[in-house]
């Protein structure tokens, strides 16, 4: 590189030697932090708004380098258009207003066209001079990047965090519509891996809908904490202007600046809790994943997976594979990658700002598009699952999952729960030799365990009352699963 090109760079002046051609293309993050040319304008405008109020643009300066600002996604767009001759691009213009909608599907090629700079902050700084002259050179006027990226990366997450609970709420509103279409179908819960008690499919279906409560309320309360803004910050000890922070923050729809400059130039805790949130959700999703996954399998036999959503094998014809699932269940190992990558990538750094930090953007950008194309995909796969209630129904009335009402029942006569846990023990003993089912037993029979068993014991351990003896709020009893219901489809309908 020339000294005459030397001058582009944000921070040249103090340097003589050009960089090392590999190092320089090797270290800038502007093929991937391109994407948060929004944020970066967003950001920049609040910015110049700061500077105005200390006169350091006069009126009609703010509003060129304003207007400026909102020319970049068009101007980067139109540069992209003019050297490449693609369709998406054009249909992407004929249907947006020209913007970051559009500039969006030309990324690559906004990338290739601006080799020298080093990330988006570069990039709109040279994209603004094209557009308003040496006037663009105020802009970084008692700003850094460090506190740019800070703000970017604070706007990114934001966004991606409203997008990711909007989409868990369609989730959620799809496990209530399978919920309410079981309607009194039952199946067999599991306590590892094995047969339990019986459940309504409803009530197994709304313990996902918990889980989804519990995400959004992760990831609602991250926002909160979160949505402070770095903009005043500089580059580690605050900016050498008596700025107004307010404006910047009410500009971006902040609740007010972070407290502490040296801390919010190198606090990545947001995008940490951010990819651990959906870590999580990831975990949640792969459970329901591999319940399904087994209970397709012909050993199980509870569901048909919708063919919508499956693939077949190469080789065997007969197979239905289910890739959907399996995928899914895969791809929560990058949501805890994500979280692991920033773990590792924080725990060592020292105050304030390093350079290591540009590490964290991909994973947050990576975390942020699994999740959201999981659940681009997740609700209808949801809405199409086909349960065998008579197959689920056979599972949960066989193998003495009664038992435990029926201990209740013994219970109920006054004999202590431990004993009682023992006599049916040797009930179910007595009918596994006998190959029979504990309603199967005689009185006669079961008096030999116990004088407390009487006529009223075979009504005790119907399908029905072994449902209904768990009515404790949060149980499977038929009035406590519709009153769940009914407040999930208040919280999740399709009109909440």
């Amino acid at each position: 590189m020339s000294s005459a090109e030397q001058p582009a760079k944000m921070w040249s002046g103090r340097f003589r030697e050009p960089l090392n051609p590999a190092f320089e293309n090797w270290q800038a993050s502007f093929r991937f932090d391109v994407r948060l040319l929004a944020q970066e304008i967003a950001a920049s405008k609040a910015h110049a708004k700061m500077i105005a109020a200390v006169g350091v643009l006069s009126a009609d300066e703010l509003a060129k380098m304003l207007d400026g600002l909102e020319r970049i996604p068009y101007s980067a767009a139109e540069e992209a258009q003019k050297c490449v001759n693609q369709d998406v691009i054009a249909e992407a213009w004929k249907k947006h207003r020209p913007g970051i909608g559009a500039v969006g599907s030309a990324m690559p090629y906004v990338v290739t066209l601006n080799p020298h700079a080093e990330d988006i902050h570069h990039f709109v700084e040279l994209q603004l001079t094209k557009l308003v002259g040496d006037l663009a050179l105020k802009l970084h006027t008692g700003r850094s990047r460090n506190e740019q990226i800070a703000t970017d990366m604070r706007l990114y997450v934001r966004d991606a965090i409203d997008a990711t609970v909007k989409r868990l709420r369609a989730w959620a509103s799809a496990l209530v519509e399978l919920a309410v279409g079981a309607d009194e179908a039952v199946m067999p819960s599991y306590t590892h891996l094995q047969r339990a008690e019986p459940v309504l499919v409803a009530h197994w279906l709304l313990a996902y809908v918990s889980m989804i409560e519990r995400d959004i309320s992760r990831l609602t309360d991250a926002r909160k904490r979160m949505n402070l803004c770095p903009l005043g910050s500089g580059a580690v000890a605050g900016a050498t202007l008596a700025l107004d922070r307010e404006i910047a923050a009410r500009e971006l729809g902040f609740d007010g600046p972070t407290s502490n400059s040296m801390d919010a130039t190198s606090d990545r805790d947001f995008m940490l809790e951010f990819t651990q949130c959906l870590a999580t959700l990831g975990i949640h999703i792969s459970r329901f994943a591999e319940e399904l996954t087994l209970y397709s399998t012909a050993e199980f036999g509870f569901l048909d997976l919708p063919e919508a959503f499956s693939t077949g094998s190469s080789a065997m014809p007969q197979k239905k594979n289910p890739d959907f699932t399996e995928l899914i269940r895969g791809k929560s190992a990058r949501l805890v990658g994500a979280a692991t990558t920033l773990t590792v990538l924080i725990k060592g750094l020292p105050l304030a700002y390093n350079k290591d930090l540009q590490e964290g953007q991909e994973p947050v950008f990576d975390a942020s598009d699994t999740i959201a194309g999981i659940l681009s995909v997740l609700p209808s796969f949801t809405r199409a699952l086909k349960f065998r209630y008579d197959r689920m129904k056979t599972g949960a009335t066989t193998g003495y999952l009664n038992a435990m009402a029926a201990a209740t029942y013994l219970s109920n006569k006054g004999v202590p729960f431990r004993k009682a846990h023992e006599i049916i023990g040797n009930a179910v003993r007595l009918g596994l030799e006998s190959r029979r089912e504990l309603n199967d037993l005689t009185l006669e029979e079961l008096r030999t365990l116990s004088e407390a068993f009487a006529e009223d014991f075979f009504a005790a351990i119907t399908l029905e009352a072994t449902l209904d003896c768990h009515d404790v709020f949060g149980g499977t009893a038929r009035t406590r699963v519709a009153t769940a219901l009914a407040a999930a489809k208040k919280d999740f309908g399709e009109d909440a």
